[in-house]
């Protein structure tokens, strides 16, 4: 299944936020671009370039490539409402994203290898797609052989009940969470303007 393989450090200290906790570190020592002269990158930026910096911050958030964001443009579009808005809520509901937000796991990478090696269930059945879509109401749990694992425990732990949306309800005794409902946009929290996103691809 594809994915990046480069460096999320460097990716980050490009685009100016976190995208994993170790990020979060080199940010703290390194706040500015990599490079020879990434401390000497001023002046004004044009429109075109805020707006691709803006649909890169969603791509490595979320860790999906060009091809598939296309796809949830395009999806985002058909449907009714504000595509921005239609977009972020698309995203919101992968798989993957939603074990991140439940506190499985402590990134959105790690929350996918979660998934893709088929530690999780969705009501009952395997489920190893991390782009799946989850809709109102399905419960997300572990199968019983991938219980109690020492990462999942580890992050279960350091997750504030304030971390964990309204929008999941999680049993952290059980390790299990359900998906209450798809997010109102104000509910999600993210660093990156996706209308800017929705110009670049208007054009």
């Amino acid at each position: 299944m594809a994915r990046f393989r480069g460096s999320i450090t460097k990716v980050s200290r490009r685009l100016g936020i976190a995208l994993s906790p170790k990020a979060e570190k080199y940010l703290e020592r390194r706040p500015f671009a990599p490079g020879q002269h990434g401390q000497s990158r001023k002046g004004k930026v044009s429109e075109y370039a805020l707006q691709l910096r803006e649909k890169q911050k969603m791509k490595y958030l979320y860790g999906i490539l060009e091809k598939q964001f296309r796809t949830y443009y395009r999806k985002a579009v058909s449907q009714r409402g504000v595509t921005g808005d239609n977009l972020v809520k698309l995203l919101e509901r992968r798989f993957d994203n939603v074990v991140f937000r439940s506190g499985f796991a402590a990134s959105r990478a790690a929350a996918r290898q979660l998934v893709t090696h088929g530690h999780l269930m969705i009501n009952g059945k395997k489920v190893n797609i991390p782009s799946y879509l989850l809709t109102p109401g399905e419960l997300i749990e572990f199968r019983q052989k991938s219980k109690n694992m020492g990462a999942v425990t580890d992050s279960l732990n350091k997750a504030s009940d304030a971390r964990i949306p309204s929008w999941i309800q999680v049993d952290k005794a059980n390790q299990k969470a359900v998906f209450l409902s798809v997010p109102e946009r104000e509910e999600v929290q993210e660093p990156f303007n996706e209308q800017l996103v929705v110009e670049l691809y208007s054009k």
